[in-house]
């Protein structure tokens, strides 16, 4: 009977709202560079629309070929979606490759769409400048994207100012596909998350897994001290950058400054008040985590009820499609 009831207001739910959808690549432990700059933002959001939140496997196959971590990676972001208080109860969160019409999608896309379009897309510009060889999937990845937000009516995509690019691609393929085959898509709209400055790593870049200078989201207290305390800091200035730049994601202003004026040139002993509020912050989301790990099929049990209302979502999108390009017979 509850679970009947919770359908039907999610039913309720997705009639009044706006639809939002937003996915996370499963390629590893997310930092607190990610957490601020979006994966927050998600928690903030999700009471106000309707929300699809995706574990984005395939878009990481680009990245990993290997079974054991791919399949790990996958259960760790669904453990980390919880952690940071996505409901299920409210939101759908599912994994892409539980629904193949992403693929199928974008292969119809693929067919519309032009070389020289995609090689104005970022990930192949950045890898031509690396002078890697590109896979297919990094060249293809903008039509993917398009597919997992048009599959599902998908009225807003919550990007950070630099990744404003892939609503767009979205609402190109949308418009060209309209054109050619009649009005089927919406055009989504980028929701511009909360000015959130890069957060610096600790060897003063800009924090990313690839450079190896994160804090982890759900770091151990030990982890915590020994990442902290390795914080890069510039003598010259009246205080230390990099660990006031953190310091600012957990305190207010007037605390942190009154703080840093209180302990001007004392930098160890402004990156142990770092590290002790780094501990207050992380813990609790760690040990929610630690508890959802305990139990893995309830984990799973929510990855397979959001797949299984996404399919169902994106099955009526493609009903309409298969038509609209002339593959069903009536």
């Amino acid at each position: 009977m509850f679970l009947k009831a919770l359908r039907i207001d999610m039913i309720l739910n997705m009639l009044e709202k706006k639809t939002l959808l937003s996915g996370v690549k499963p390629t590893g432990r997310p930092h607190i560079g990610n957490y601020f700059g979006a994966m927050k933002q998600f928690a903030d959001l999700q009471d106000g629309y309707d929300c699809l939140f995706m574990i984005a496997d395939y878009h990481a196959l680009n990245f990993i070929q290997n079974r054991e971590e791919m399949h790990d990676n996958i259960f760790d972001l669904a453990l980390d979606y919880l952690a940071i208080g996505l409901d299920p109860k409210t939101s759908v969160i599912f994994r892409q490759s539980d629904v193949s019409a992403h693929t199928e999608l974008a292969w119809i896309f693929d067919t519309i769409t032009t070389m020289p379009y995609l090689m104005r897309a970022h990930a192949f510009k950045d890898a031509e400048a690396k002078d890697r060889e590109i896979s297919v999937g990094t060249f293809n990845y903008p039509m993917l994207m398009a597919a997992d937000i048009l599959l599902y009516d998908t009225d807003v995509v919550p990007v950070g100012q630099d990744q404003k690019q892939h609503v767009e691609y979205a609402r190109d393929t949308a418009q060209k596909f309209n054109r050619i085959f009649g009005e089927t898509f919406k055009l989504p709209e980028p929701l511009i998350l909360g000015k959130v400055s890069a957060v610096p790593g600790t060897d003063g870049r800009k924090m990313s897994k690839s450079y190896g200078n994160t804090i982890p989201l759900f770091a151990t207290d030990e982890e915590i001290e020994k990442a902290v305390m390795s914080i890069v800091t510039d003598s010259s200035g009246e205080r230390p950058e990099n660990v006031y730049t953190i310091h600012a994601l957990l305190l207010e202003k007037n605390d942190l400054d009154a703080l840093y004026a209180e302990n001007k040139g004392q930098y160890k002993k402004l990156k142990e008040a770092l590290v002790e509020d780094l501990k207050q912050f992380i813990g609790p989301m760690r040990e929610r985590r630690q508890a959802l790990e305990e139990d893995r099929e309830a984990v799973l049990e929510v990855l397979k009820t959001g797949g299984r209302i996404a399919r169902k979502r994106a099955e009526k999108k493609m009903d309409e499609v298969r038509e609209k390009v002339g593959l069903v017979f009536k």
